[in-house]
């Protein structure tokens, strides 16, 4: 009997001990999955559910060491989004904003980068070898062309402008400088209602904030002008 009540004594502030541990660690398991989650939030834009700058960045950079040469980066920009806001208002172009978002996201599949760079500027990195880049540019150029249907029943014409880079093409595996030629190449074709492939000369050319037009390029698949 005294030898269970010994073994008693000594389990039982251990018990008590581990039993008291628990409390906080459950407290702890909570916030860090509420931080989690935070985290995972703040990574993604609210709006379009796309990542952010930062997150789609260190994606982006993934894709690109994985495949190499296969590889396209697609920058898109809204065209005439100022005149949605101004004429429609804000909640037209918040919902073109949502909707672009989606229709990326569908297109570019689960293992792409896609952000949202700010404002009406988005970018996708994906997997894209030679052989599948007109059919797959074609497509994506149609689907920014498809008018955007609001809560309200209202439809909204929309397009997009699109410069695409790939190292096969540009000479470079960068992706900042990949970037900025498919930049270069998109604002060349503004309106154009085509990808525009950038070459080796758009990835020479200098930009102010990402944003200046390149020289000469390639204008492919999309809808004619």
């Amino acid at each position: 009997m005294d030898s269970v009540l010994r073994t008693q004594g000594r389990i039982g502030p251990r018990t008590l001990l581990l039993t008291a541990a628990a409390v906080p660690l459950t407290g702890w398991t909570v916030h860090a999955l509420v931080l989690h989650r935070r985290l995972a939030a703040s990574r993604r834009d609210p709006l379009t559910g796309l990542l952010r700058r930062d997150a789609y960045t260190v994606r982006a950079r993934r894709i690109l060491a994985r495949h190499g040469d296969n590889v396209a980066v697609v920058m898109i920009d809204a065209d005439h989004f100022k005149d949605i806001n101004d004429n429609l208002g804000h909640a037209a172009g918040d919902a073109v904003l949502a909707a672009f978002g989606a229709r990326l996201t569908a297109w570019a599949g689960p293992h792409a980068a896609v952000g949202r760079l700010g404002g009406d500027e988005f970018a996708v990195v994906l997997e894209m070898p030679a052989d599948r880049r007109a059919h797959r540019l074609e497509q994506l150029v149609r689907m920014l062309h498809t008018p955007v249907t609001m809560d309200d029943g209202r439809t909204v014409d929309v397009a997009a402008s699109v410069g695409v880079a790939t190292p096969d093409a540009t000479g470079v595996r960068d992706l900042s400088q990949l970037q900025r030629a498919a930049d270069a190449a998109l604002y060349e074709g503004k309106h154009s209602g085509r990808a525009h492939l950038a070459t080796k000369e758009h990835a020479t050319v200098a930009s102010t904030n990402g944003r200046r037009a390149g020289r000469p390029g390639t204008a492919l698949w999309g809808r004619a002008a």
